[in-house]
């Protein structure tokens, strides 16, 4: 059973701060929040000590494990300091998406990760899913043949307005990382985008990208439709066949080529995934199962290298809005 600690205390940290409470690989053991009455309300609410600093947090509580879920400016600015006083302190981390909203302090978590020799991972939650994991094992077992291509979409409602670039920065790096779970690394991109009415950021983008494998793909997301849609579709196509997963978790279905007949994977109604939070479960049990059972950090699932990658294609693809040109990732 690992110590666990939940830094950052707004609804995504209360959301940590109850997955962990219930999990049986863990003891949520403390709470903190440089806001004092976020701190003391979760503290109230679970029947844990509160701190208000992440320093004095490690030094009594001496964690094993620490989940940093900090906002900030493009909903990243907030997690590089607690995610290095975590790793600096020899706990385990997993960090609430984008990694970093700037490209050096996002290298900067990976490498004082690696030379802990601890456990990093970022809450890339969306590929946690019975579907999605039934589509990779597909992939690997060669059912889709040679990869030809990928398409995938996102969009939600979010009318919050940060950087020109927030779009881009806080909703993608899910649907990148999901992207190159199945596909592998990015090695170059093209972005377009767009405004709604009334909004001062681009709203909604479309990328177009080339895999080093030399599968070829396009993104499309959005901050402008509402949730009362399906939010996520994911389609890879190869030369043995291709497979669809709708709505992230709903179904996801193999169209063998040559073949009418198909095989297709519903959620079930009755032991089934319920709604979006169960994502978000899964991930963290996922994260404090590879860590109790002592696997090799390099082998975490959604580790923060995946963050890292999944945050330069974006940089690459801002790059390439502001320059109307090809961005190859560096």
């Amino acid at each position: 059973m690992q110590r666990v600690c939940v830094i950052g205390l707004g609804p995504i940290g209360n959301r940590h701060c109850d997955l962990y409470h219930e999990d049986p690989l863990a003891e949520l053991v403390g709470v903190c929040d440089i806001r004092r009455d976020r701190a003391d309300a979760a503290a109230a609410r679970l029947g844990v000590p509160a701190f208000y600093d992440v320093m004095h947090m490690l030094e009594a509580l001496n964690p094993d494990v620490c989940s940093v879920a900090t906002g900030g400016y493009e909903y990243g600015s907030e997690h590089y300091l607690p995610t290095m006083q975590a790793l600096e302190a020899g706990c385990h981390v997993l960090c609430e998406k984008p990694i970093s909203n700037e490209i050096p302090a996002a290298v900067e978590m990976v490498a004082k990760a690696k030379e802990k020799g601890v456990c990093f991972g970022v809450d890339l939650n969306h590929r946690f899913t019975p579907a999605a994991r039934l589509a990779k094992r597909w992939v690997d077992e060669g059912r889709l043949g040679h990869l030809l291509f990928v398409n995938m979409s996102m969009w939600i409602m979010n009318p919050r307005e940060s950087s020109p670039y927030f779009q881009l920065k806080a909703l993608h790096p899910h649907t990148v990382n999901i992207m190159q779970y199945y596909c592998g690394a990015v090695e170059a991109v093209q972005c377009f985008a767009t405004k709604a009415p009334g909004r001062a950021i681009w709203s909604t983008a479309q990328f177009n990208m080339r895999f080093v494998n030399g599968v070829v793909g396009s993104l499309t997301g959005s901050y402008d439709i509402e949730r009362g849609h399906p939010m996520e579709r994911c389609e890879v196509a190869g030369t043995g066949g291709r497979f669809v997963i709708d709505d992230m978790f709903r179904e996801v279905t193999l169209y063998p080529a040559g073949n009418l007949e198909k095989t297709v994977y519903t959620n079930p109604l009755f032991g089934g995934m319920s709604d979006f939070v169960d994502t978000f479960r899964n991930r963290i049990h996922r994260f404090l199962e590879q860590v109790d059972e002592g696997a090799d950090p390099a082998e975490i699932d959604g580790s923060g290298e995946e963050g890292l990658a999944a945050q330069k294609v974006l940089a690459a693809a801002i790059e390439s809005l502001e320059n109307e040109t090809v961005v190859y990732i560096r």
